[in-house]
């Protein structure tokens, strides 16, 4: 698998570098030929190069299997044009490889439960699987900007779905049901707004084609309060680009942190991971920011993109025997934390626990 890393900004660098060391782990143990390429995305391009997404990065990603993203953004390029700021290489390269369907898992560990805000006993036992559709509404609709002079400007903004792109993403979501808990949660506002509406009626034809899953539908607003006070109602959300990328973030507050959440934007020609935080620029540097995410993004990458389904499973599996062992940085540490760790020494923890999860498998098929 030819892997294409963009470390971007602030703590990107840092929490791909541990999502890699994990993937050449596994590689090495399975027999797996990862090949890696570095390239420049968002402020630190922008530094080199002056765009945000320069064409050799581009070029590279589309010539790979795969690509995994730390993060972009600086409050230093705040002041730039919209379409020179590194959030606007996130848009292109997103664009540009396709993935209409971003997947973002949200999973109460038990072992940090109680560094969600939540109370433990409703958010202990959430796993959710939010999947937003990627390309469309207004995050790309025309059109858009800033128009007037002279202390009349108006901003502006466009929300266009069509059919064909609500009923793939739903498929995906649909598809990805039948693997998981077979419940389908369908996000929009159709009281308001005339593409929820089709989105809705969109969603509600497609489910006849799968009678094993049960669909139900929720207004985005009554699903925001329901991630808070019954999160274990949910199995898959479905929602349109905006709605999904509120959603996703509120969700953090089931798992504790932003920083354990990965995501996969699939569908296209180049899949692409990255975990959900930002670039966190305050922290960059300090050795303190969560991987957990990052690596748990490297494990979507291998079950979305290499279908190996076994080595995203131990990826996970290590995830969850290092969190039961007590090891925690900063942003999920509780009161009675005592084995706080820095960004290296969890992925290399996860590297560990990948390399005895594997003894323990060959030593099980040996007897």
């Amino acid at each position: 698998m030819k892997i294409t890393v963009l470390p971007g900004d602030g703590i990107g660098p840092e929490v791909t570098a541990e999502a890699v060391r994990v993937l050449r782990v596994v590689g090495a143990i399975h027999g797996h030929n990862f090949e890696f390429e570095e390239r420049p995305i968002g402020g630190v391009a922008i530094k080199q190069t002056g765009s945000p997404l320069p064409s050799t990065t581009l070029d590279t990603c589309l010539a790979g299997d795969a690509v995994l993203l730390g993060a972009v953004g600086a409050p230093e390029f705040d002041s730039m044009p919209p379409n020179l700021r590194p959030e606007a290489g996130l848009l292109l390269l997103r664009r540009a490889l396709g993935g209409f369907a971003n997947l973002r898992p949200a999973i109460s560990y038990d072992a940090i439960a109680a560094t969600s805000p939540l109370r433990s006993e409703i958010a202990r036992g959430a796993d959710i699987l939010i999947v937003r559709e990627l390309l469309g509404g207004l995050y790309f609709g025309e059109p858009r900007g800033f128009f007037g002079s002279n202390g009349d400007s108006v901003a502006r903004n466009t929300m266009i779905y069509s059919v064909a792109e609500i009923e793939r993403v739903a498929r995906v979501a649909f598809e990805t049901a039948r693997k998981r808990r077979r419940k389908v949660t369908s996000v929009d506002k159709a009281n308001v707004l005339e593409t929820s509406q089709l989105w809705r009626q969109t969603v509600s034809r497609v489910a006849r084609d799968y009678p094993d899953v049960t669909l139900d539908h929720l207004y985005v607003d009554a699903c925001a309060m329901h991630l808070i006070t019954t999160p274990l109602r949910f199995d898959v959300i479905l929602t349109e680009n905006l709605f999904g990328d509120i959603l996703s973030d509120e969700a953090a507050v089931i798992t504790g942190s932003l920083g354990m959440l990965p995501s996969a934007s699939i569908g296209g020609s180049v899949g692409l991971y990255e975990p959900v935080h930002g670039s966190a620029p305050d922290i960059a540097g300090r050795g303190v920011a969560n991987p957990f995410g990052a690596i748990a993004s490297a494990a979507m990458m291998l079950r979305y993109t290499g279908s190996l389904e076994q080595e995203a499973d131990e990826i996970e599996e290590a995830i969850r025997v290092v969190l039961k062992a007590g090891y925690r940085t900063p942003d999920i540490a509780s009161g009675e934390t005592r084995l706080l760790a820095k960004t290296s020494e969890i992925g290399q923890l996860v590297c560990d626990a990948v390399d005895e999860l594997a003894d323990m498998r060959h030593s099980y098929h040996a007897v």
